[in-house]
């Protein structure tokens, strides 16, 4: 995966080309991102809705958030003002958790110049910097997407990955180990799967860990050159902030889009629990 996956608050601050802003206020179990986004937003920054512009309608084959269709996808980054050659930068308050859903699907359909604003809106209130109230409606844009451009894996994929690769689930560890699920229909995780909670990718400003940190990180849940690696999580949210932090570390990692709430909802599928892989 080619360039950074995030951006500095300093680095946008002197970017000249004018990116487009894009505010992915969601948090599971939270429904209020819009009035958020409305109550205080990076000035210009233009609200994206993750259950109804980042996602397909709920499925049991696809899980809580499939991936959208491309024509659906192109028309809400038009609507969001987006142009042929743009950059895009994305943020929201949760440190890039629900904005990497954006980044990824965004890079999955050809856009190249896309980042996370590292540590997102704590990052712009620590600095003092002033938020903007209200709805941004942009111009309509004219940018042409292209499905396919990351690759995905379906539940063989995945299970054939947590057998023959690294498979990381990027879920809180307490429902990786089957202690809690509060909203997939069955606890547990993928056999072979190796937990990552996704919050450890970040400090305690909300900030991803330097490269090196991540880089430790990953190879002691075996990272290796040569040895592919696929993330999962509940819906394919949080897998694509996994996906950023791997990038940030020099690896390429695929995602399972249907990830846990796919997986759980297939009775065929079998679910290991504790803290070992299984």
């Amino acid at each position: 995966m080619s360039g950074s996956p995030v951006i500095s608050l300093e680095e946008l601050r002197t970017r000249t080309d004018g990116p487009a802003l894009l505010d992915v206020r969601w948090a599971l179990g939270d429904p209020h991102g819009h009035e958020h986004y409305l109550e205080g937003h990076l000035p210009g920054a233009v609200y994206v809705d993750l259950d109804t512009e980042l996602s397909a309608p709920a499925g049991v084959a696809g899980g809580r958030h499939p991936l959208p269709a491309l024509a659906d996808l192109q028309d809400a980054a038009r609507r969001w003002g987006l142009r042929e050659d743009q950059g895009v930068v994305l943020y929201d308050a949760v440190g890039g958790i629900s904005a990497a859903r954006g980044w990824w699907l965004l890079r999955w359909a050809g856009v190249r110049d896309v980042t996370l604003l590292d540590g997102g809106l704590s990052a712009w209130a620590a600095a003092g910097l002033e938020l903007d109230r209200g709805e941004v409606v942009p111009a309509r844009g004219d940018v042409v997407l292209h499905a396919g451009e990351l690759p995905v894996l379906d539940a063989d994929g995945a299970a054939a990955l947590a057998r023959d690769g690294l498979l990381l689930d990027a879920r809180a560890g307490e429902r990786y180990r089957g202690e809690l699920e509060p909203v997939d229909p069955r606890p547990g995780h993928i056999p072979g799967a190796r937990s990552a909670p996704t919050a450890a990718n970040l400090d305690a400003d909300g900030r991803f860990l330097a490269p090196d940190e991540l880089r430790r990180r990953f190879e002691a849940l075996g990272a290796a050159p040569g040895v592919p690696v696929g993330v999962y999580c509940g819906s394919g949210v949080s897998a694509a902030h996994e996906i950023a932090a791997l990038a940030l570390a020099g690896y390429d990692a695929v995602l399972y889009p249907g990830s846990w709430s796919a997986w759980s909802a297939d009775p065929a599928r079998p679910a290991a629990t504790g803290d070992q892989p299984g």
